[in-house]
């Protein structure tokens, strides 16, 4: 079996739809963030997600086990704050836009997000040039008002709100 180019791979994966975020960790005085469309569920019991990171990102060095870990689901009308989060500014730039606050693990929040998942890392697994961080989740918070935001083939879509 021949291996698979990257392009072939990463022109793909384009093709698979997900939920942009920012994701979060450090205090309210001392934050890190970046975005991050590699983000899913792994278990209900205990209530646990995964965020994928390039081992090369400069926030990588903040994440570790044991500490904090916030994904902050953007809505429809955050494009620009996910740019803003994955281009080269500062982290005290990044965060000087947008509401802040913290819930349980101290991590910082976007008041404005679809959805809030508060976490506690219990585990980080390297795999290839990417580290995989576990997130056992501690506190939540949704906004019912609000539509989401999703990435697909390479470009910002957005969801409509729709009532439950």
């Amino acid at each position: 079996m021949l291996a698979l180019e990257t392009s072939a791979f990463r022109d793909a994966m384009a093709k698979l739809g997900a939920a942009v975020n920012i994701v979060t960790t450090g205090t309210h005085a001392h934050p890190v963030g970046f975005t991050a469309s590699a983000v899913c569920s792994v278990t209900d019991t205990p209530p646990t997600l995964l965020v994928c990171l390039k081992r090369e990102s400069r926030a990588r060095p903040a994440f570790t086990e044991g500490g904090p870990l916030c994904v902050n689901v953007l809505s429809a009308a955050q494009q620009a704050l996910s740019s803003h989060f994955s281009g080269p500014t500062t982290m005290e730039d990044r965060f000087a836009v947008g509401h802040w606050t913290t819930l349980a693990t101290g991590a910082p929040v976007l008041e404005e997000a679809v959805a809030t998942f508060d976490c506690r890392i219990s585990q980080i697994v390297e795999v290839g040039t990417h580290s995989v961080m576990f997130g056992i989740v501690e506190a939540l918070r949704i906004n019912q008002h609000v539509g989401g935001l999703v990435y697909f083939n390479r470009a910002y879509h957005s969801l409509p709100h729709t009532a439950s």
